[in-house]
């Protein structure tokens, strides 16, 4: 059983869809979600963890750090290595919204944790 709201953090270039790859992005919009209303909290910078053909572990850190109190992430897209460092904060990487509006893929997420359907 999960206690609603839940904070997500959403990568988004331009506020409207999950359009951004976690490496790259420099904020991270903070939402509580029920499965009936979003609300978007604050937005939290960050410094951008890929750098072409190698990373910033430093940015990682600080990404972790903005993130871990929230219940997911959602980004267009993440590596593997990113996903496993998020995912032993305890935060899920979630990508399967990609290009999405921000609202909805977050409401249905929110709706599919209450049925059941989603794992926490």
């Amino acid at each position: 059983m999960i206690n609603f709201p839940i904070k997500l953090a959403v990568a988004s270039k331009e506020g409207m869809a999950i359009s951004e790859h976690f490496g790259h992005a420099k904020q991270f919009r903070i939402y509580a979600a029920t499965p009936d209303r979003c609300e978007l909290l604050e937005t939290r910078e960050v410094s951008h963890y890929c750098l072409g053909q190698h990373s910033d572990q430093s940015a990682m850190a600080g990404i972790l750090e903005t993130i871990k109190d929230c219940h997911a992430v959602f980004v267009a897209k993440i590596g593997d290595g990113p996903t496993a460092k998020v995912n032993a904060i305890g935060v899920r990487a979630v990508s399967r919204y990609a290009y999405e509006a921000i609202e909805d893929s977050l409401l249905d997420y929110a709706r599919r944790i209450e049925s059941g359907e989603e794992m926490l």
